[in-house]
């Protein structure tokens, strides 16, 4: 059976750290001390520590405050200049195209923006599915309920399935689930659940999988 390939978009597929992050880190902070009547310091512990326990500013967010899901991410991925943030990543497509078995993204980013950020890469079109925060019923990575729901809508077994990410909770939720694992980060040193490590996404064709 033809391998399915999980991909992780920000800071995997594309380099969401040099201009988009920024930007959504400070958007996330405003937001908070909007929503939650906080000053600046105090809203960015807040968003830092729910990223630390749940892996997301916003499940945090939803459990201890009620906040609107959808109002939050439309707020903080409001990106007018997107085009210009996206940094290109040469022979991406080619590389995609190249890989047998069937790609899809699985990100905790709204839909919206992932498909935004895909479609200025030119390469929505070498997945077959992206599934987003919104998809998991906001239980986003490393919730191992996010993971379980993506197998049932991709109809596979997690051991048929190769999962590229730059965060390690995720791939250890992926890693426990029976998925084979990729890191994709220039740190040298990698945990013994993940199985191979890679400078950035293009090198996956390298590696023999």
């Amino acid at each position: 059976m033809p391998k399915t390939w999980i991909f992780d978009l920000d800071d995997t597929l594309h380099n969401a750290s040099k201009h988009i992050f920024p930007v959504m880190n400070r958007a996330m902070t405003q937001y908070i001390m909007d929503e939650l009547e906080m000053d600046e310091h105090a809203a960015h512990q807040l968003r830092q520590h729910y990223w630390r326990i749940y892996g997301a500013t916003l499940k945090g967010l939803m459990r201890h405050h009620g906040i609107d899901a959808h109002h939050f991410l439309k707020e903080t991925h409001a990106f007018i200049d997107l085009p210009n943030m996206v940094v290109q990543v040469k022979q991406l497509k080619h590389m995609l195209k190249s890989l047998n078995g069937r790609k899809c993204v699985f990100t905790n980013a709204p839909r919206d923006y992932a498909i935004r950020v895909l479609e200025i890469l030119n390469i929505a079109d070498c997945f077959a599915l992206v599934f987003s925060v919104e998809s998991t019923q906001f239980h986003a990575k490393p919730s191992a309920r996010g993971f379980a729901m993506l197998l049932r809508k991709l109809n596979v077994r997690a051991a048929d399935c190769v999962m590229l990410e730059d965060s390690l909770p995720a791939l250890m939720t992926a890693k426990r689930l029976g998925m084979r694992t990729v890191w994709v980060s220039k740190k040298v040193q990698k945990p013994n659940y993940v199985d191979y490590r890679i400078n950035a996404v293009l090198a996956l064709t390298h590696l023999k999988l």
